[in-house]
């Protein structure tokens, strides 16, 4: 469980000024060890850490699968079939990520307008809830909901989603990732890596991320919130939005 803790404030509003206590997320610090050697630290949730180690070598091309996971502590110790000619760099968001071109991936699945609807539904938490310093990450497999995430960090909450479904053996060709983070990208690599044809995101992306999602295969779909939201790659995967498309311009 996310470890949450209660802190005194003074709120100020438009006419009064009062004593608040709010429920404030922990952040901790988590070392990664990938075949007996540190890999990164990350700034993340601590919990959960057994999909985040795993996700996290899968999401930054560093392997295609783990052999196991262990967690010591804040210290997480994966085992993996890893690449030799992958070097992590240091994000702007101060995180870490591969650099090497993220891969293409190859899916045939789609998704309907309801299904888009339903993904951003889900990504909403109990945590944000209270506390508002969280993000989120769900992934869908076969229409169906199979895991949430939460974590101080975007970047972590996809990591986690992905390694839950390396460690349970889930064909991910067949999953949509929903985030509640913008899709730079590293973001986006994140999913090609996995092997996610679908991303749907609360939020936007950035030039490069929609460069990225279309070299990789990628279907991203950004600002989905309520009715609305917006395919910038990939929107054969969404077939009823693309017949309106075309009958609409003949």
């Amino acid at each position: 469980m996310m470890e949450i803790v209660c802190r005194a404030g003074i709120q100020v509003t438009e006419d009064r000024v009062h004593e608040v206590h709010d429920d404030i997320i922990v952040e901790d610090r988590v070392r990664l060890f990938l075949n007996g050697e540190l890999l990164t630290t990350l700034v993340a949730s601590a919990d959960r850490l057994d999909d985040l180690g795993a996700g996290f070598v899968i999401s930054e091309g560093l392997a295609d699968e783990v052999d196991s996971v262990e967690v010591a502590g804040n210290e997480i110790h994966i085992t993996a079939p890893s690449r030799k000619d992958v070097e992590l760099v240091t994000e702007s968001s101060g995180g870490s990520c591969a650099d090497c071109e993220p891969r293409s991936v190859a899916s045939r699945i789609t998704v309907t307008v309801d299904g888009i609807r339903a993904v951003t539904a889900a990504i909403e938490s109990d945590v944000w809830r209270r506390t508002g310093a969280v993000h989120c990450s769900v992934l869908f497999c076969d229409g169906e909901l199979v895991t949430r995430a939460c974590d101080v960090g975007r970047h972590n909450t996809v990591d986690k989603v992905v390694g839950y479904a390396a460690l349970r053996g889930l064909d991910r060709s067949r999953c949509i990732l929903g985030c509640t983070g913008r899709q730079p990208a590293g973001m986006v690599a994140k999913a090609a890596n996995a092997g996610i044809p679908i991303v749907v995101s609360r939020a936007a992306s950035t030039d490069r991320g929609i460069l990225t999602a279309e070299r990789a295969g990628i279907t991203l779909i950004g600002f989905s919130r309520g009715p609305r939201f917006t395919i910038y790659t990939h929107p054969e995967r969404v077939p009823e939005v693309l017949e309106n498309v075309e009958n609409s311009q003949s």
